[in-house]
């Protein structure tokens, strides 16, 4: 008879659970109808009575404090093994899927693995919709890392699904961990290792069914307890079963061991690959080595790798704890002797530049420590359109969409991170004055809460200067639409020109774009458009224009036949007549790079919009008098819509609450105004101060889900969903 595998195992459980689980937790308030508010736009009105009465929210989702969703780990084993998909877990699964790269991570080129371990983890990175943490720790050196693994010391760790998005955006694969530790960690795994092969069956279906469901990539396997015989005898057909069914269900999977128990059941850390260890390695996809090596170490390592040389993660603790080579900002000396033998390298907690030294020089620490391994990581290219970035970092001290600001304040929210660029000084062949350097700056931006800062300095003797951005692999359709928006700091009359690396030079037939010389024959300069395409005029009607707060945005359109799109780049020019040195500081504020037919295609419309799950809280009493209003109440609730997710990168929120007092009449509406980010199609509204209902009157709240699709361009209102929520007061 066959048996189940870990995918209809898991639909079936989300299918008995939708039966009940979500009819409860999704069902609508209680009234609605839906209102046509003009020839194109429904909007779906539900009404609801204030009730104050509360319904609590399960604990493993919500945090206890603030009841916003959050990211989760498994503590037990009990709590491992009784998991299955449920409606609240949605919210923790990633938008992203890994992107297409070049070269693919099963190719034999050393890798590099970053290993995230930061005061126990789960800190303001478990909070889904993003939070108002000042200086949180953020990571954007994504093009010279391969793999991202979460750690904590939880049996169970789950990686924040901010970090799974971020990371797939930019085609790193993530990784969760699987700890056991101490006396406990040795009687849990006894308990699933020392039996027959249905019981670490069952934990590793588990364990594939929450990578496969969360859609992160696999786990690290870290077991630091001393095993039985039996139960390190079941370890390998245990790491071999993991890695067969998730390779299965989760496409590149991967399954990690941490060098720590050995053969016998002991834990003795080797510090190296080696034959008391090696039958581990031989049952899964790599090895992760302590911390603790010599370069002997790695000298012995290169026989018993062989073949598999870059299945072996050189552990780098950047703490330098212990008896170990480099570390702090000395590890690029560790990086030197692993890329030396061919290995790849584990980086862990290089978050040492922000828990240990000063936070307000955590972005100047973090490029130092990342600029001194720079040559010992090899960048791997992104090879999908659309290409777009804003260069938002994920976190900011305000919020800007287009130019516009919509909020002040500390936010953070790493779904929002969008795609980093290769940070790097750029210097002339020849020359020792020119260059260019690139920051991450928080201090404006276009769209989002940061944009690229580049400085430099053209010399007399040289024309121009230039920076390499992206490093790309795209086999590009017949026409693509290229944009960047940027703008100079102070009086300076520098040109900026985007430039593009195009490979296949043999067959590859370019319109609309002059080769810069002969000796750069591959590298391009497309030439600008006055006016966009008018086809394309719905979405870029400013090609050439002053943009608001002095952007600029210039618009490329070329024709590309058999190409391959490698590089993009920034170029700075003298201006006319100038024999003078020239200084610049330019922002970018965003790039596109999209197939111009795609602009073509009618979007998707938001349908569907619900309100479900309404919490009431009176406000306190000094926010009443604060805001200087009768009556203020706190309304909590979930919405859900209905949109195809791979049109979109992301939703923005927006509320319209009632405006005046009660007393006045039949209220008005505000201007909208953004709640907050959504990567799946729900999003949880907490405590938003709303006005009371007056007697015999509805209080009135409308809530508006905006799409944001891939190529990165305002969606006209039209296709945008919303729903009205309508309150009465409480029945006396």
């Amino acid at each position: 008879m066959e048996t189940a595998g870990p995918r209809t195992r898991a639909a079936a459980r989300l299918g008995a659970h939708a039966t009940r689980e979500e009819q409860r937790k999704r069902r609508p308030v209680r009234r609605w109808q839906r209102r046509r508010i003009g020839e194109e736009q429904e909007e779906a009105v539900f009404r609801e009575v204030v009730s104050f009465t509360r319904d609590p929210l399960p604990a493993r989702y919500y945090d206890k404090d603030t009841t916003k969703p959050i990211s989760f780990y498994l503590p037990s084993l009990e709590e491992l093994l009784a998991w299955a998909p449920d409606a609240e877990d949605s919210f923790n699964v990633a938008l992203e899927p890994l992107k297409c790269r070049q070269p693919p991570l099963s190719s034999q080129r050393p890798r590099t693995l970053l290993c995230h371990d930061m005061m126990g983890g789960y800190l303001d990175d478990k909070f889904i919709q993003g939070s108002a943490a000042q200086n949180p720790y953020c990571f954007y050196y994504w093009q010279c890392i391969d793999i991202f693994v979460y750690f904590s010391h939880h049996l169970v760790t789950i990686p924040p699904v901010g970090w799974t998005n971020a990371a797939h955006r930019h085609g790193v694969c993530v990784l969760g961990t699987f700890i056991a530790e101490w006396k406990e960690g040795g009687r849990l795994c006894e308990a699933f290792l020392a039996g027959d092969e249905h019981s670490y069956q069952a934990v590793a279906d588990q364990l594939v069914l929450i990578a496969q469901f969360f859609r992160f990539d696999g786990w690290l396997i870290n077991i630091e307890s001393s095993l039985s015989p039996a139960a390190v005898g079941n370890v390998p057909p245990f790491l071999r079963y993991l890695s067969t069914q998730l390779c299965r269900q989760v496409p590149g999977g991967l399954v990690l061991w941490y060098d720590s128990v050995v053969s016998s059941g002991q834990v003795k850390w080797q510090n190296e690959l080696n034959e008391q260890n090696r039958i581990f390695f031989d049952s899964c996809d790599g090895f992760f080595t302590n911390y603790n090596w010599q370069e002997e170490h790695l000298d012995r390592m290169v026989a018993q790798a062989g073949e598999r040389r870059a299945d072996v993660y050189v552990g780098v603790d950047v703490f330098a704890r212990g008896h170990v080579v480099g570390g702090q900002f000395d590890t690029h000396k560790s990086l030197e002797l692993i890329r030396k033998h061919g290995f790849s390298a584990a980086l862990f907690a290089p978050g040492w530049v922000y828990e240990c030294l000063e936070k307000r020089d955590f972005f100047q620490n973090q490029d130092k420590f990342w600029g001194l391994l720079g040559r010992y990581l090899p960048p791997h290219s992104i090879c999908s359109l659309p290409f777009v970035t804003s260069f938002c970092l994920g976190m900011g001290t305000r919020r800007v969409c287009y130019g516009q600001e919509e909020a002040v304040g500390p936010w953070y929210h790493l779904s929002a991170q969008e795609i980093q660029p290769l940070f790097a000084e750029q210097r002339p062949e020849g020359d020792g004055q020119g260059w260019v350097k690139t920051h991450c700056c928080l201090a404006d931006a276009w769209n989002g809460g940061s944009s690229l800062l580049l400085r430099g300095v053209i010399p007399p003797e040289v024309g121009h200067v230039a920076v390499r951005l992206f490093s790309l692999h795209v086999p590009v359709p017949p026409k693509i639409f290229l944009s960047m928006v940027y703008k100079l700091e102070g009086p300076s009359d520098v040109g900026v020109a985007l430039e593009l690396t195009t490979g296949d030079a043999g067959s590859c037939h370019i319109g609309g774009i002059s080769t810069l010389s002969a000796e750069t024959s591959s590298r391009h300069s497309p030439r600008p458009l006055r006016v966009p395409p008018t086809k394309l005029a719905r979405w870029v009607g400013h090609c050439g224009q002053q943009l608001s707060g002095g952007w600029v945005q210039r618009c490329y359109e070329v024709n590309l036949q058999g190409c391959v799109l490698q590089d993009l780049w920034v170029s700075f020019s003298r201006p006319p007549g100038s024999q003078e040195q020239e200084a610049f500081v330019c922002r970018l504020g965003e790039l596109q790079v999209v197939d111009a037919n795609s602009l073509l295609r009618p979007l998707p419309r938001v349908q569907a919009v619900s309100v479900s799950r309404v919490r009431w809280q009176r406000a306190a009493p000094e926010e009443e008098e604060e805001e200087q209003r009768p009556a203020r109440l706190r309304l909590s609730c979930a919405l859900h819509w209905s949109y195809p997710l791979s049109h979109v990168r992301c939703f923005r929120i927006h509320c319209c609450r009632a405006t005046g007092s009660p007393a006045e009449g039949p209220p008005g509406l505000e201007k909208p105004a953004l709640l907050g980010l959504a990567f799946v199609n729900q999003y949880r509204v907490v405590d938003l101060a709303v006005a009371a209902a007056g007697p015999g009157t509805d209080g009135r709240v409308e809530f508006l889900v905006e799409p944001v699709p891939r190529e990165g361009f305002l969606v006209p209102k039209a296709e945008w969903g919303r729903a009205a929520l309508l309150y009465s007061g409480p029945h006396t």
